[in-house]
């Protein structure tokens, strides 16, 4: 595992996060093959949660390839990251080609990162999954792995300033068993979300939860939007960037010129404060998250427990 970009930024992340004081403490990561291609489907709540996951593959001498947005591309220091580190660009008028790619590396024995939910979860519970993880398994003939990251969210999350050097906070990182797999994209789909569901119940059984807190579900007695109230956020928010985009329209006077402007509006700090990782296959034409992206890194104080059962 050459990649001197890519080693340099797992250890400055190791030192951010050391300094910060966060623990993370995984469960399970021998689910994670030493070799072979498999998709690491993980629960999306925060602009941070690809860190823990990018780790937890290193515990296994693996390193995660994520999907992110294309748009990056134009920033000189992300795209130079992008290029060194082998992440998968992902176009939204042209998804195809990302999806081919990632299933391309599937098969060369690589580990490829996905968010199921494709966008954050205001709810902090899963979303609707898309379809692109299920696909390329079945495209590739590897495993699924599914991951849940909590406590992440607590760090960066939408609607909610940052706590980057707060410290102490824990995170808890859970790798469920391998699906391969079945004999239709349906059943393999309900068997990723029925592992995923299970494993962020468990997580959270054994993580504290202050009552009333933001980063708390509704579901556990705290003050995170319903998962109805959180569609209701995502549709104002969708809203919002559409008029964003015919305003640009009309400023640019040409097709060309609204993409332009509306990929600069992409890449803007949003009044939610939008940033993270979009690491979403959209062959399914199914449009990714309009977050920022990040790119890869590490973690640093860690705890690995046994999984039981």
């Amino acid at each position: 595992m050459a990649e001197p970009v890519f080693r340099t930024i797992e250890i400055l992340v190791k030192a951010a996060i050391a300094v910060s004081g966060i623990k993370i403490t995984f469960i399970g990561e021998e689910n994670i093959p030493e070799r072979g291609g498999a998709v690491l489907a993980v629960n999306h709540t925060s602009y941070v949660d690809w860190v823990p996951a990018e780790y937890a593959a290193t515990l296994r001498g693996r390193r995660l390839r994520f999907l992110i947005k294309a748009e990056l591309q134009q920033l000189r220091s992300i795209n130079f990251v992008i290029k060194h580190v082998k992440l998968i660009p992902v176009d939204r008028t042209a998804g195809a080609d990302a999806y081919a790619v990632a299933v391309e590396r599937l098969r060369a024995g690589e580990l490829v990162g996905v968010h199921p939910e494709a966008t954050i979860s205001r709810s902090f519970e899963l979303r609707e999954f898309k379809t692109g993880a299920a696909r390329m398994a079945h495209e590739a003939g590897v495993p699924i792995i599914p991951v849940i990251v909590w406590g992440a969210h607590r760090i960066w999350t939408k609607d909610h300033p940052k706590s980057l050097w707060r410290s102490r906070i824990p995170i808890t990182v859970k790798i469920g068993a391998p699906i391969w797999p079945m004999d239709t994209l349906e059943k393999t789909q309900a068997a990723l979300r029925e592992a995923m569901v299970r494993l962020l119940h468990e997580t959270q059984e054994s993580y504290p939860h202050p009552p009333g807190a933001y980063w708390v579900p509704r579901r556990l007695g705290g003050g995170a939007p319903t998962p109805e109230e959180a569609r209701l956020l995502d549709e104002a928010e969708l809203a919002e960037r559409a008029k964003r985009a015919q305003s640009a329209l009309g400023e640019g006077g040409s097709i060309d010129g609204a993409a332009g402007a509306a990929r600069r509006i992409a890449l803007r700090p949003s009044t939610s404060r939008n940033g993270g990782c979009t690491c979403i296959p959209t062959a399914d034409k199914q449009g990714t998250s309009p977050d920022r992206a990040g790119v890869v890194g590490g973690a640093g104080v860690v705890e690995r427990r046994e999984q039981k059962g």
